[in-house]
């Protein structure tokens, strides 16, 4: 019988729920015929005997692993790529499968920093010889999501700490009033307001915000259904 450490590891890496690529390079290249066989019979979930006792696949086991490779695949690239084309590249991603796939894009454009955005701007114009405003307005033309996803590619906001009290009450104020659509049917993110305050303002000013909101409107703006898709 084969290490049932060693076992145990590499039927977790053929798991179907994310390649161990360690243990799976570390196991397989030194891993003698008697080890795979003691592994094909300790993951039956994988593998089945027939009736002339051979070890066989699971047939639909295998479209699973091939996808777990894939993945697999291509984290390595990405992580061997530049971080400015790696974002540009799933920017460009994320809109070729079209617009339910633009959270990627606010991801991007509220995690990075404004170098690293402005960064991934770049390596877009460069791969792709359009800029990605260009692009969001192309695909996403006559949804109201347009505006502001333009606003948050293309914002360079200020990083550091200091943030305005009496700015932000008011701010908040504005986005309680956006947000409960009184008098009118407009989507919040067709808001001017809206937009230029989620697009310009600093993270430490927005988390502000977002707290003031709570007094204002005695709930968290996460509970806020028009924000919740």
């Amino acid at each position: 019988m084969g290490d049932p450490i060693q076992l145990e590891a590499l039927a977790k890496a053929f798991s179907g729920v994310g390649v161990d690529e360690r243990s799976l390079i570390s196991i397989l290249g030194r891993s003698p015929p008697e080890h795979r066989r003691s592994f094909r019979k300790g993951v039956p979930q994988l593998f089945q005997e027939d009736e002339r006792s051979f070890e066989r696949w699971i047939d639909s086991r295998i479209p699973l692993l091939k996808a777990e490779f894939l993945r697999f695949n291509e984290a390595i690239v990405l992580w061997a790529m530049h971080p400015w084309e790696r974002d540009a590249r799933l920017m460009k991603e994320s809109l070729n499968e079209g617009p339910k796939s633009y959270a990627v894009i606010v991801e991007i454009a509220c995690t990075r920093s404004s170098e690293d955005l402005l960064g991934a701007r770049t390596a877009y114009h460069s791969l792709y010889d359009r800029s990605i405003e260009e692009d969001v307005v192309t695909r996403f033309h006559g949804r109201p999501e347009r505006e502001l996803l333009v606003g948050l590619v293309s914002a360079y906001r200020y990083e550091g700490p200091k943030v305005n009290t009496e700015t932000v009450k008011s701010e908040a104020k504005l986005l309680c009033h956006a947000l409960r659509n009184e008098g009118n049917d407009k989507n919040p993110v067709e808001d001017e307001e809206v937009i230029r305050i989620l697009s310009t303002r600093s993270k430490p000013h927005i988390h502000a915000i977002y707290e003031h909101y709570k007094e204002v409107a005695a709930k968290s703006i996460r509970d806020v259904p028009t924000l919740n898709p």
